[in-house]
Order: structure tokens, then C-alpha cells, then sequence
């Protein structure tokens, strides 16, 4: 297992990732339904600047190949004081702690920027996000424009 800052070559293996995910796992993360991300999906996941923006990307080799098995990101607001996270791992790698392990490191890094807050936007039926964020001690309130969401928030 290999977790490192995602890098632009890095591109077709998130497409791979996001492409061998289960339908529920893709409407989860993205809250949407598609089959493959198109163009601009892949450009602004891939947009990683290190600083307002930051992904960590799980690899593990898979019958002699490398393959992304998971990744946390996250992303300011307007304000640079919080930022939005998500972190999505292959359905075949999931309960095995990755999650946790790509979103520790993830909030390291947003609390060396000295961000005030960190949260999530997530389908209210995602179980195993309510999970992690409950784990990792974020709170949860409903959303306040969408009863089919709710946020999860972490002070940093």
C-alpha cells in the first residue's frame, strides 16, 4: 500500500477507480448517477494545487499492476478558512481502516494550513459515511436547503 499527494499522471487510474465503482458508491460520493465521469468531472478532480486544494490518492498492486484503491480530498471555500472533503475507496477495499487512514492524513494537512473547519455533504442513507465521520468525531446536522443531505462538520 502506497499513499501519496495525487499527481496529474495519476489521472487514468482515478478514472479507473471512479469507473469500477458500484453504482451506490458513485451516488454516494458524487451524489449524482452517472456511469463514467466525463472530461471536466476528471479536469476538476484532478486539479490539485497543495495548498487550497489536496488529495491523497491509496494505491496497492493488484495482479502485478498498481492500481488507486482509494482517495481523500479536499477543497477551500471562498473564505480559506474551511474546506470540503470526500474520501471514496474500491468497493472491494472497503472495512479495512483505508478510509480512516486517507482522511487522517487529509485533516494533518488541513490543520498545518490552519483551517478553522472541515466538512462533508453527504446522502443522508450513507451508512458507512455516517460511520467514519462519527470515528473520526465530526457532527452531523441536517442540511439546511436539501432534507436528503446532511453535513458533516470537524473544528480543526
Amino acid at each position: 500500500m502506497l499513499v501519496r499527494p495525487l499527481r496529474l499522471e495519476d489521472r487514468a487510474m482515478e478514472e479507473a477507480l471512479i469507473r469500477r465503482l458500484s453504482p451506490e458508491a458513485r451516488r454516494f460520493r458524487f451524489l449524482g448517477d452517472f456511469k463514467v465521469p466525463d472530461k471536466a468531472m476528471l479536469d476538476h478532480l484532478m486539479h490539485v494545487d497543495y495548498v487550497h486544494d489536496m488529495a491523497f490518492a491509496a494505491f496497492a498492486h493488484d495482479d502485478g499492476e498498481l492500481r488507486e484503491v482509494g482517495i481523500s480530498r479536499y477543497s477551500t471555500t471562498g473564505d480559506d478558512r474551511q474546506c470540503e472533503c470526500a474520501v471514496t475507496v474500491a468497493d472491494d477495499w472497503r472495512h479495512r481502516g483505508l478510509a480512516v487512514l486517507l482522511m487522517q492524513h487529509l485533516i494533518d494537512v488541513a490543520r498545518k494550513q490552519k483551517l478553522a473547519r472541515m466538512f462533508s455533504i453527504d446522502d443522508v442513507g450513507n451508512e458507512p459515511m455516517r460511520e467514519l465521520a462519527h470515528y473520526l468525531g465530526f457532527t452531523c446536522e441536517p442540511h439546511p436547503e436539501d432534507p436528503k443531505t446532511v453535513v458533516y462538520s470537524l473544528a480543526l
